[in-house]
């Protein structure tokens, strides 16, 4: 089923030329980077950290709205580490992504942590995207 928005809070433009040994930018002007393959060596990022960091930073987004709605306050030192993996399908037909999150909350018992994060998952756009369509795996710290 797919998810459709009934209202729209902000909408990101970006433009990209040269693939994934382009260059890409946002229309605002904040984000300005050159692209390079993964393991190349060459300069630039990827678009496998780039969703690393876009996923890690609404996740810690949507643990803060899970702790509001819990009543469990989010120490401020939280963290998220994310390894984001591009491989091949099985028989080698399609390129595809698997995600692990490495979520630090310290200073909370072992239920609040798992409470903050399975809030999360329900709520993070991103959790929302890649729900059964690719792996995403969480380990609590």
């Amino acid at each position: 089923m797919t998810m459709k928005l009934d209202k729209v809070l902000y909408t990101a433009s970006t433009h990209t030329t040269g693939g994934r040994e382009g260059a890409g930018k946002s229309s605002d002007g904040a984000i300005d980077v050159k692209l390079s393959s993964p393991g190349s060596g060459k300069p630039g990022t990827n678009p496998e950290q780039l969703f690393g960091i876009g996923y890690s930073a609404c996740f810690i987004g949507a643990m803060k709205l899970a702790g509001g709605r819990l009543g469990i306050k989010v120490p401020d030192d939280l963290s998220v580490d994310a390894s984001v993996s591009l491989g091949k399908t099985e028989g080698d037909v399609a390129y595809a992504l698997a995600v692990k999150l490495a979520i630090t909350l310290p200073g909370l018992d072992a239920a609040q942590k798992q409470q903050l994060v399975d809030g999360a998952h329900q709520t993070c756009p991103y959790s929302n995207a890649t729900r059964g369509n690719i792996e995403v795996e969480f380990s609590i710290l």
